[in-house]
């Protein structure tokens, strides 16, 4: 198929531009890199061993966006392009609708146009707010806490809204849990621009010593050390993941959401262990205030996704612990370094 990536430099979407190159697909990549380098779609090249089209355009632009979709007769659009860090989004909410809500109505507008009415959208498992029970299945009421929760929760509002006027469109949800880890390559990992958003990246970059000390917000949590607990996925099985629900698309029409985890928490300082292992280097930390926006438990029922994708997690914590080693040791100032 022909398939149009946004936000295809990013972390996510370049793994999963590997994963749908890989399968036979032919992808196009538009990303502003606003978050991301285009240094990472020559990753992508490198992996794959196949050319990419890159077009650096924000989807924002009417013009542009035009541009993009006129340049193929595409079957499909898996959409990453979004702004993502939760404290962040507080401080800047404006920014965070415009951005997530405003230019995905613009994307579907332009699919539209040239009757591209089958999607994959990158949502979150933010969307669930802090559920009273665990594990959390895709029936698991929406109560989102923080602005960019609540722009996933609205784009998802507005994808069955539009199946609802327009039955042609095939629509697959994907929320995620915490993407984390590197291609095994060596060749691509996450290169957060300024101060990471995420644990894991944070950890390695203290690790790798561009950062003295790792910031755990909160230590006060209702957990058995008192630490947030997430579902950490790694990205490798995220991006298979989208393969999967393109796949799942083919075959049943409506709008369909999933959960993408491995169906187990592990604790902040569960992971800080786990990725001391690996490394061989102590992350030394300190204990801050809890970030606007944060729950204290998180972790997903994989078992919808199990059963109508036929996806599971192959990779466990500590393989993602060891391949963001590997990338980030071999890049220890992202994509603008790289060690022999």
């Amino acid at each position: 198929m022909n398939l149009l990536v946004t936000g295809g430099a990013g972390y996510i979407g370049s793994h999963t531009a590997i994963e749908l190159i890989m399968a036979g697909h032919d992808v196009v990549v538009v990303d502003n890199l606003s978050n991301s380098t285009r240094a990472a779609v020559s990753a992508i090249e490198t992996v794959t061993g196949r050319d990419v089209t890159f077009f650096e355009y924000d989807i924002r632009n009417d013009s542009r966006l035009d541009e993009v979709l006129a340049c193929r007769a595409f079957d499909a659009v898996l959409h990453f392009a979004a702004l993502k860090a939760v404290g962040e989004s507080a401080a800047q909410p404006l920014r965070y609708y415009a951005n997530n809500v405003a230019g995905t109505a613009t994307l579907l507008d332009g699919m539209n146009d040239y009757g591209i009415k089958t999607l994959v959208f990158s949502s979150s498992a933010s969307v669930y707010g802090d559920p009273d029970t665990m594990p959390i299945g895709e029936d698991s009421p929406p109560d989102p806490k923080s602005p960019y929760a609540r722009t996933k929760l609205i784009t998802e509002n507005l994808l069955h809204d539009l199946h609802d006027a327009d039955p042609d469109w095939r629509i697959s949800i994907l929320r995620y849990f915490n993407a984390v880890g590197a291609h095994p390559s060596g060749r691509i990992g996450e290169d957060p621009s300024g101060v990471p958003n995420n644990l894991l990246p944070f950890v390695a970059q203290v690790a790798v010593g561009r950062r003295n000390c790792l910031n755990v917000f909160g230590d006060d949590y209702p957990t058995p050390d008192g630490t947030g607990i997430r579902d950490y996925l790694h990205v490798v099985d995220l991006a298979r993941g989208h393969v999967k629900a393109l796949d799942y698309l083919a075959g049943a029409g409506g709008v369909s959401v999933h959960n993408l985890g491995t169906g187990r928490g592990y604790s902040v300082f569960e992971v800080v262990h786990a990725f001391e292992a690996a490394s061989g280097r102590k992350v030394p930390h300190r204990v801050a205030a809890r970030r606007p926006g944060d729950v204290a438990v998180s972790w997903a029922d994989p078992s919808k996704a199990r059963d109508e994708l036929g996806w599971t997690a192959e990779y466990d914590l500590e393989r993602a612990c060891e391949d963001l080693w590997r990338w980030q040791l071999t890049h220890p100032r992202g994509f603008s370094t790289r060690k022999a």
